[in-house]
């Protein structure tokens, strides 16, 4: 029994390092492809690092290409998402879950209905209403369809329903109004949640792609995984090496704000769903 137990032990570790090496090999390789010359990007044996390193390819990106505007446009396209989506999560489910009013839970359902959407169905009029506004290959093209989502919604509203009534019912008592309850109280008591919620969101705008790629037609107006398909116009080869330095700089911010923040997004999922 023992010895059975040991080898699921072992066969279970052997599975997540096999797993680990999967997901991470990628990754390494395209940070050590950034950094290697054209001549060592393509070569009979296996080289994970590169014998000559070289910033030559980051240079080239930033150079002959419009990566310092790409990002630009992923920073501040990110920001407003992040916010709007943070704002309107925040309000929504402060209503759904604190106030009592008649037919709630049945709008909440609707609501959370929205989830299930296809991008496809709302695609065509989503675009149809922004190129009638002339925002087509502008910040407010991808902000504006994005400024709500459901998913957020539905996880504050579980933080808000565990909250102590008491802690309202005494703000009340003392004069304050709803709106100076839900800033004042319920949102520095949801600050993990929220925290947690605003990077989830980060990293989902940064990642954007279908979207951007439908109405941000212009080189200028381009958001970073928009701008490296840019780099597949040309005759690949000696390009292999600016497009893996440009993937490299799109994956740090997402891969530094994951590592920060991953154990409150984890504590936040486990967390989620004690009430309904």
């Amino acid at each position: 029994m023992k010895s059975k137990l040991e080898f699921m032990v072992i066969a279970t570790h052997a599975l997540l390092i096999l797993t680990c090496v999967v997901v991470v090999f990628p990754i390494l390789w395209m940070l050590s492809s950034a950094f290697k010359v054209p001549t060592e990007l393509f070569t009979e044996d296996l080289r994970l690092l590169p014998q000559a390193p070289t910033l030559q390819n980051f240079a080239i990106a930033w150079r002959d290409y419009g990566v310092a505007r790409w990002f630009l446009n992923s920073v501040v396209t990110t920001v407003g998402i992040t916010a709007g989506q943070i704002l309107t999560s925040i309000l929504a489910a402060y209503a759904f879950g604190v106030f009592t009013f008649r037919w709630r839970d049945p709008l909440f359902m609707v609501f959370l209905g929205s989830m299930i959407v296809p991008f496809q169905v709302t695609m065509i009029p989503n675009f149809i209403f922004i190129a009638n506004l002339n925002l087509l290959n502008t910040w407010w093209a991808v902000i504006l369809p994005n400024l709500a989502t459901a998913f957020g919604v539905f996880l504050l509203r579980q933080y808000f329903l565990a909250f102590p009534r008491d802690f309202f019912e005494a703000a009340k008592l003392e004069g304050a109004t709803s709106w100076q309850i839900l800033w004042r109280i319920a949102v520095p008591l949801g600050k993990a949640p929220i925290f947690a919620l605003i990077v989830l969101f980060a990293l989902d705008a940064w990642n954007m792609y279908f979207w951007p790629l439908l109405v941000l037609t212009d080189q200028t107006a381009r958001t970073i995984p928009i701008g490296l398909q840019q780099f597949l116009d040309h005759e690949m080869g000696h390009r292999w090496g600016p497009f893996m330095a440009t993937a490299t700089l799109a994956s740090l911010p997402a891969l530094l704000i994951y590592i920060v923040a991953q154990k409150q997004i984890m504590s936040t999922f486990i967390t989620t769903g004690s009430k309904g």
